[in-house]
């Protein structure tokens, strides 16, 4: 799931992706329109005389050592199909014992830093993780994460985060999503609906981990960009919110580059899945790559990135894309003119007629170089069996042809590594392999 801000136009941040939800509520209605080419039937295989590429068949490491987490994919908080999540604690700064373990976590490698509902939290310790102010007068800070299909509103606040054994080494920003009221929300939020509910978000919360140490970085903390791109609101006395400013040791930051040890990096680990789809998935989330015997660089490629995780030379069907590896996003999200689209019911997935294959040619800032082939089966044909929840072969449609998102379906029998952008500190340059 990619964050971006309120215009996509500024250069260097995170471009919008497509990040459907469609719950098996709306699976198991059946019926729907569809176009004469994404008919459910067919063979039991879903090939229909079509072929997949070979699929990947690395498996998770276990989640036993104090630096990983175990990854689950299933129904989850909302019943949205892949959706990979994993258990956050959090506790009051300064305080041991009011705390609270947060399940259902979306595990996102396309965004930065710690989102959490509010309504999932107790009160007393919703009460105790302090609102953060911004400027002479002490207005309340907020943030407004702006999605491709809607936006999360809520106050930055401060806490400690503890993913398996690892805890960050102080109190960190976090979103607090939907503790203000509705009526706070500036006009200049973004577009789209509210995901401000565990409903309307398909989470109990977003944990992103991909290569930014913080969300916005240097766009946000220079007054000259933040003036009309920043996503964070001065709130004096909790309300009539404007954009500000924000240092970056007030955005909201990436617990891993801010845990004592393994913080250079994480490897999504997740367990191949069958081509018609499981009921469920499971996978090791790793901290630190090079840091311990469980974490060593074992990519076959490597790419640098730019600062936010973005293959900006990548192509497909011979036209320059952004391509980006994003578990926050459910499917393949491209455009493509030759693949059928379903019909209203499954709106924006692709339903062509027989098994697809399309390679997408990845390519790093280092001049890495590789081919990345994809499986594509009827979306229809997958959704038939309303109890499945993982898919490694589920594409749609993202708008325009300038990016190639490589979703959660990309990552089912890999290993995929995110080294963080350390450059600030005279370290390595962010990286994404596989």
């Amino acid at each position: 799931m990619r964050t971006m801000l309120t215009t996509a136009n500024l250069k260097g941040w995170m471009q919008a992706a497509l990040a459907v939800l469609l719950t098996a509520t709306l699976v198991a209605c059946g019926g729907g329109g569809s176009d004469n080419n994404s008919s459910g039937g067919g063979s039991s295989d879903g090939l229909n005389g079509g072929s997949l590429p070979p699929s990947p068949t690395q498996q998770p490491i276990s989640a036993n050592a104090s630096n990983t987490v175990p990854i689950t994919v299933g129904r989850g908080a909302a019943g949205v199909i892949n959706i990979p999540t994993v258990s956050v604690r959090i506790c009051a700064p300064g305080s041991t014992s009011n705390c609270q373990t947060i399940n259902n976590i979306q595990l996102d490698t396309g965004s930065f830093g710690l989102r959490v509902v509010g309504s999932v939290l107790n009160s007393t310790l919703l009460g105790a993780l302090p609102v953060s102010t911004i400027g002479s007068n002490g207005a309340q800070l907020a943030e407004c994460a702006t999605f491709a299909d809607g936006f999360t509103w809520g106050s930055v606040r401060t806490a400690i985060v503890t993913l398996g054994g690892e805890t960050t080494t102080s109190a960190i920003p976090l979103q607090i999503i939907g503790d203000k009221a509705a009526s706070t929300v500036p006009t200049s939020c973004g577009s789209g609906a509210p995901e401000n509910t565990v409903g309307d978000l398909g989470a109990n919360g977003i944990l992103g981990i991909g290569t930014a140490p913080t969300d916005c970085g240097a766009t946000c903390a220079n007054p000259a960009t933040a003036a009309n791109y920043s996503n964070y609101f001065a709130c004096p006395g909790g309300t009539s919110c404007t954009r500000t400013a924000v240092p970056l040791t007030q955005q909201i930051a990436n617990p891993v580059a801010n845990f004592p040890l393994d913080n250079n990096g994480v490897i999504v680990q997740m367990a191949p899945v069958s081509n018609t789809g499981q009921a469920s998935a499971t996978g090791t989330l790793v901290f630190g790559i090079g840091t311990q015997g469980n974490n060593p660089l074992a990519a076959a490629q490597v790419f640098t990135t730019d600062a936010f995780g973005d293959l900006n030379n990548s192509t497909f069907n011979g036209t320059t894309v952004q391509a980006f590896l994003d578990s926050g996003s459910n499917a393949y999200f491209f455009g493509d003119s030759s693949l059928t689209l379903c019909g209203s019911q499954f709106a924006g997935f692709y339903c062509p007629s027989s098994a697809q294959t399309r390679t997408v040619t990845l390519v790093g800032l280092n001049k890495v170089s590789a081919v990345a082939s994809i499986g594509i089966l009827n979306a229809q044909t997958l959704f038939s069996n309303g109890s499945n929840f993982a898919f490694n072969n589920l594409a749609g449609q993202i708008g325009g042809n300038a990016s190639f998102d490589l979703g959660l379906p990309f990552f089912y029998g890999r290993h995929v590594y995110y080294h963080l952008d350390q450059t600030a500190s005279g370290g390595p340059s962010p990286f994404v392999g596989y």
